[in-house]
């Protein structure tokens, strides 16, 4: 039997960190001897334009090279491509897809804009998070602090532990430690249906 496969797909804005939270997450489980694949799909677009980016998780080697059409787990980064047609947020969901959105809204309220009957939603104010543990409203790493409570790809204290080795490469100490907050904010200030 074929080990299962977990598809993430993340809908932002250039400048979110939608890229860089598909590539972060999948480097984050190799450290947990798991496979994985993390891409962005963006054209030329600048700063401010819609962005998709994509993570597998496997217990096995992954063989698939293309975007994911129906994902286990959706994160939006940027409530305003709830939406857009264009954003494709819904698309290829099934009544088993999560739902992760960077919002004030009730999850009941953002199960109505998408016109989804199954699934779970879930909220989160990670921008707010974001502005008010290190200064910039990215939502990034906080939606992978709230994936860690919704699914079973990563431990917040691997997430953890793995932000802090990333992060001490490029960044001071006081951006790591406003950012394992940020991250565990988001694990605990969740929002479920």
């Amino acid at each position: 039997m074929a080990a299962a496969t977990t598809e993430i797909r993340w809908h932002g804005r250039g400048g979110q960190g939608a890229k860089t939270a598909a590539i972060f997450l999948a480097e984050a489980v190799l450290d947990q001897g798991k496979h994985s694949q993390g891409f962005p799909e963006y054209g030329p677009e600048r700063r401010g334009a819609p962005v998709r980016g994509f993570t597998r998780i496997s217990d096995a080697p992954i063989r698939l090279h293309c975007s994911i059409a129906e994902p286990d787990y959706v994160i939006v980064l940027d409530p305003t491509l709830l939406d857009s047609k264009a954003a494709g947020v819904p698309d290829g969901a099934s009544d088993d897809t999560v739902f992760l959105i960077n919002t004030v809204e009730t999850p009941a309220n953002i199960r109505k804009r998408l016109g989804i009957k199954g699934g779970k939603v879930h909220t989160v104010d990670a921008s707010l998070i974001a502005q008010e543990c290190f200064g910039r409203p990215i939502p990034n790493m906080p939606m992978i602090g709230a994936l860690a409570a919704v699914a079973d790809v990563i431990t917040l204290e691997n997430l953890v532990a793995s932000l802090v080795v990333r992060f001490k490469k490029k960044f001071s100490q006081a951006v790591i430690d406003g950012n394992v907050t940020a991250v565990e904010r988001a694990y605990k200030e969740l929002v479920s249906e």
